[in-house]
């Protein structure tokens, strides 16, 4: 940690997870805390560990690689459960306001998170009373995300609620930093009239400890049976806003190609619709398995011919999905379920990595594997730009720099 003088500002960054979360909020924010510490002092505020790290009791106060981490209590009930989840934002969200306006200074930046999506307006809050400012990551767009994901209607009462709260956060925050172009034109929309600064800085490659290895060395294919079937995977959050559901019927209609396999790594809310459908349909393609650490990642993203990512229709402009770019950095090809102008499609048609089709279309998704398969050959080539691609623009260095440019205290 840089040595800092008792007038230097802090950059606080409210997250609600941390270290040692695997998922990918806790991963990134995790190394970019890491990273700016090196320049400057930097404090966390989050909660225990619920989500792939639940059960595991951190320490209240540490400090690691320079990073003093406050860690506030909140419940860890589980968070697929609707009540549950609302009753974790809310302990979460009131534990980290008292903390931040325990510790906050008037000469202090803050980066606060958009989950849970309460977070940004008591840390704003905290803010104004403190005198700190404010810069917004948004890693989910809300409540765009809870439309699409048919939670709530888009003419509702509560949305008209969240917006409000939302525009009231853009107006303080002295920037906002988006993870795409798509999110970036929504958040012009949502802003306009305010005109804080927005910054697209996209998510990395995880390339300290993902690369290509050879397909008839990997130990989870040769232990699941499948070097001789071509495999395409779906790995990481098995969740509401997945359209996993096109992904089964396509593999339901693909069952007579006994070449062909679908491979599921991963947790979240829909897993268990996921495993009942394999089941009830007798899909004999379609493998299951649970999450897996991200130290293993390099094995089990390796182990297929083509990766899947798949968002429902409707998300435009509210995520991009992390695992692409660690997909990328395996040399596999993307196949994505995904609207048109997305961020995801518009990097697969840049870097010339994969297909991407609109959400729900099943007999187009059929077609577009059959077309693969049968022009393997072409994979080689798509494979190579995107290893190129991750290395060239989606590295961790070239992502963190920007963080480090952004909030340079000056």
């Amino acid at each position: 940690m840089p040595n800092a003088s008792p007038e230097q500002n802090t950059l606080w960054i409210l997250t609600e997870v941390y270290y040692p979360e695997e998922i990918s909020t806790g991963y990134y924010l995790t190394c970019i805390a890491e990273s700016l510490a090196q320049h400057r002092r930097v404090k966390v505020v989050t909660g225990q560990p619920k989500h792939m790290a639940r059960g595991l009791r951190a320490s209240k106060r540490e400090t690691r690689n320079g990073v003093e981490i406050i860690r506030s209590w909140g419940t860890t009930l589980d968070k697929n459960v609707l009540v549950f989840r609302l009753i974790n934002m809310l302990t979460i969200g009131l534990s980290i306001f008292f903390k931040s306006l325990r510790h906050f200074k008037s000469c202090d930046q803050v980066l606060v998170v958009t989950a849970p999506p309460s977070l940004p307006v008591t840390t704003t809050l905290a803010a104004m009373l403190k005198g700190a400012t404010l810069t917004l990551l948004v890693q989910d767009s809300y409540p765009e995300i809870l439309v699409a994901v048919g939670g709530v209607k888009n003419d509702s009462l509560f949305v008209r609620v969240v917006h409000f709260f939302n525009r009231w956060v853009y107006k303080y925050a002295t920037q906002i930093i988006v993870m795409g172009r798509d999110m970036k034109e929504l958040f012009e929309a949502k802003t306009q009239g305010l005109d804080p600064r927005i910054v697209a800085i996209p998510n990395w490659s995880d390339l300290d400890i993902v690369h290509p290895t050879p397909r008839d060395e990997n130990p989870l294919l040769a232990e699941l049976g499948l070097l001789d079937k071509f495999v395409f995977l779906y790995a990481g959050n098995i969740g509401h806003p997945t359209d996993v559901e096109t992904i089964i019927e396509s593999a339901e209609m693909l069952i007579e190609l006994t070449d062909i396999h679908f491979l599921f790594i991963g947790a979240g809310a829909k897993k268990n619709w996921v495993v009942e459908q394999v089941k009830t349909r007798n899909l004999n393609n379609v493998t299951v398995l649970d999450f897996r650490p991200r130290a293993e990642q390099n094995i089990f993203l390796n182990a297929c011919d083509v990766g899947l990512v798949a968002l429902k229709k409707g998300m435009w402009g509210t995520a991009m999905p992390s695992r692409t770019y660690n997909i990328m950095a395996t040399g596999k090809p993307v196949l994505a379920l995904t609207d048109k102008g997305s961020e995801l499609a518009r990097v697969i048609d840049e870097e010339q990595i994969g297909w991407h089709i609109e959400p729900g279309d099943t007999e187009k998704l059929v077609a577009t594997i059959e077309r693969i398969v049968a022009e393997k050959a072409m994979l080689i080539g798509m494979g190579r730009r995107a290893r190129e691609a991750s290395v060239g623009k989606y590295s961790p260095i070239a992502a963190c720099e920007k963080y480090r440019e952004l909030l340079d205290p000056k």
